[in-house]
């Protein structure tokens, strides 16, 4: 039977989106519930709306494929995930909230330095700092935060070679960041924080359109310095979101996916152990297993849509649920498990179709060079507090861990 948005059950009967987790490190119980037994249903979001709920891995990856659904949050119906990030984009536009051929032009700008041969050009430089912070870290007490000491410095540090920011001014750019995704963060502080990274972006886009450099942000300057193809603010604000987006997930990967490792040690002794093959085939599983994007896939529906038996109108809005996806017993037997050998694995991680994370090679680069050397490190590197004390970052839209002490 087709269900329709004038036939949607009584809103309290709905339930909410995002949803409290139980267990840590999986998704909560409803979702799995929803998957078995409503795969795409209503749920309520903060403002009263009452968008569509993807649960299913072939149903989510379709959706994110269809050109009939649209990523603009502009459009009335999209279901911004808080009052916060509603305000933040009101304030500020940027491409991966733009479609084609807008979104197309903006994405062509940067891709040629997320390739994975340019990438792949950065292993020496991604080593190093490994090795650099892992010296530190010995160098250091114990216990230490992980998250302090590698997971976050890591890939800030590349990110901000690759952009050309300073990292001296981590301590700043990280704290905008991390209000730029909290949930619960009063919509003036959001866009305060929003406010005070563009014009952080905006300064160092200047001294780079006089002397121009070689790295993004000299680049994107001499685009509308040269040869007008975009404006400063359209600069600055695709200098932003790979400032954050470049740092924020892989940080998170690193922690939570260690403790998962840490977790799981015969296969974190595999990992340790750095056969290549095994430690890619480790990195997808993890990617797949936490999906640290965990608040879904926004969308709006640009027509009306046909799929898994329900209607989904015009104008109306979707949640596609990767971290949902990522478990479906249909596409990856024992979801809930690690299993380090998986294979295929053709997670949603990243995402689908055409807004695709830009930045996916050089984080699988970051992770396949930091789980192993971290091991082999520290062979005997073990969570320092009881894993019930361990903090979560459970009102963020990239989810992990707050902080992981840890000795050896």
């Amino acid at each position: 039977m087709t269900i329709t948005a004038g036939h949607a059950a009584d809103a309290s009967a709905e339930p909410t989106y995002p949803m409290p987790r139980g267990c840590p490190f999986d998704p909560p119980a409803e979702l799995a519930q929803l998957r078995a037994e409503k795969p795409i249903s209503r749920v309520r979001i903060w403002d009263g709306s009452s968008p569509w709920l993807v649960t299913r891995y072939e149903d989510v990856r379709s959706l994110l494929a269809d050109r009939r659904i649209s990523s603009d949050a502009y459009r009335p119906g999209y279901p911004a995930q808080s009052p916060g990030i509603l305000a933040r984009r009101r304030n500020s536009t940027s491409f991966i909230t733009m479609d084609d051929p807008e979104h197309a032009r903006y994405r062509k700008m940067v891709i040629s330095d997320f390739t994975v041969r340019r990438t792949e050009s950065l292993r020496p430089l991604i080593t190093k700092i490994v090795d650099d912070l892992l010296d530190e870290m010995e160098r250091g007490p114990r216990p230490t935060d992980l998250v302090e000491a590698f997971a976050l410095p890591l890939p800030s540090m590349v990110i901000c070679q690759m952009l050309g920011v300073p990292y001296k001014d981590h301590d700043f750019f990280q704290m905008h960041s991390r209000a730029l995704l909290d949930i619960t963060m009063d919509p003036a502080e959001t866009v305060r924080a929003s406010d005070e990274l563009r014009d952080y972006l905006t300064g160092l886009m200047a001294a780079k359109e006089a002397e121009p450099t070689d790295d993004i942000l000299g680049r994107l300057a001499q685009r509308y310095v040269l040869t007008g193809e975009l404006s400063r603010d359209d600069a600055v604000s695709m200098a932003l979101l790979l400032l954050v987006a470049g740092h924020e997930t892989t940080a998170n990967m690193i922690g939570f996916g260690t403790l998962t490792l840490l977790q799981n040690p015969e296969q974190a002794a595999e990992v340790r152990d750095g056969d290549p093959a095994v430690v890619n085939r480790a990195v997808e599983e993890l990617l797949r297993l936490l999906t640290v994007v965990h608040t879904g896939r926004r969308r709006v529906a640009l027509e009306d849509i046909e799929i898994g038996g329900v209607t989904i109108r015009a104008g109306e809005g979707i949640i596609a649920a990767t971290e949902s996806a990522n478990r479906d017993a249909a596409a990856f037997p024992a979801p809930d498990e690690l299993d380090i050998h998986r294979e295929p694995n053709h997670h949603l991680a990243f995402g689908f179709g055409v807004h695709q994370c830009l930045g996916q090679p050089l984080a699988r680069l970051e992770l396949q060079i930091a789980y192993p050397a971290l091991l082999r490190r520290f062979p005997e590197l073990r969570v320092a507090v009881p894993v019930d004390d361990i903090r979560y970052r459970d009102k963020m839209v990239v989810y992990g861990v707050q902080a992981l002490p840890v000795s050896w």
